[in-house]
């Protein structure tokens, strides 16, 4: 997926989402390319507010000129050493306990119920993909789907606003989307607080903590050492799906939203 950039012109649905999630994929050079395509979906959909489609239009501008093997080494940093800044959704709740396989089965559900194939190469609860699904479904759905994660997105805004990363910008922009951008207040104490675990230290500790599996009970225990997921079934068994719906331009100005 993070090797080619859909033409967003060509697709339907919400399009400012496959914008979000082209720029939490990994660099490339079709990124860079398609940065000013994205700039005209956010600036001709304007479903954000105008504070965030400028952040957003200054984030894809500075990706045009930016140098790629910096982009690159800047995301390897940021989103493959350490797991507070996973993209993969059920990281952040189910960690390594086993109930993530049912939560991935049940996305997986989700996903072919409406028709929506997978890329082999992604893993269902990553947080692009995920965001290219909901892009075409209806809004009652995307409202929906946003309220389930609003947790898990308020707490990676505020590890991400710790590393002064722009990639900070589309958990805030997801939030913003449904009246929850406030929710992130309530973790940034939290992420100023946590040990970092993206340092050489932190990850030997973990490579000396948590020894190799060789042995499973089955094909299935195999299959959640290595699927990084959770979730979706635990939240359904504590609460009722959360009402939550995307607001419009006319209902954020009536909030006192930017337009």
């Amino acid at each position: 997926m993070a090797d080619t950039v859909p033409d967003m012109a060509s697709l339907g649905g919400m399009r400012s989402l496959r914008v979000l999630a082209r720029l939490l994929d990994y660099p490339c050079e079709a990124l860079q390319a398609a940065a000013d395509e994205m700039i005209k979906v956010l600036d001709a959909e304007r479903r954000l507010s105008a504070s965030h489609r400028t952040a957003l239009v200054e984030w894809c501008r500075r990706l045009m000129s930016a140098d790629l093997m910096d982009l690159q080494a800047e995301y390897v940093a940021l989103f493959d050493r350490g797991r507070n800044t996973s993209l993969l959704l059920f990281e952040h709740v189910h960690g390594e306990s086993r109930d993530r396989g049912q939560a991935m089965v049940d996305l997986l559900a989700e996903y072919r119920t409406a028709g929506f194939e997978l890329d082999a190469r992604e893993l269902p609860d990553y947080l692009p993909l995920f965001l290219e699904y909901l892009s075409t479904r209806p809004e009652a759905d995307i409202g929906r789907w946003l309220g389930e994660i609003r947790h898990i997105l308020a707490l990676l805004a505020a590890r991400l606003e710790e590393r002064d990363a722009d990639h900070a910008l589309v958990p805030l922009a997801l939030l913003a989307l449904i009246g929850a951008e406030e929710d992130v207040a309530s973790h940034r104490d939290t992420a100023k607080g946590e040990a970092p675990d993206h340092t050489a230290d932190a990850l030997d500790a973990v490579w000396e903590e948590e020894a190799v599996r060789f042995s499973a009970e089955s094909d299935r225990d195999c299959a959640l050492q290595s699927a990084e997921g959770r979730r979706l079934n635990e939240r359904k068994k504590m609460t009722q799906s959360e009402a939550v719906r995307v607001l419009d331009p006319v209902a954020r100005q009536a909030r006192g939203d930017s337009p």
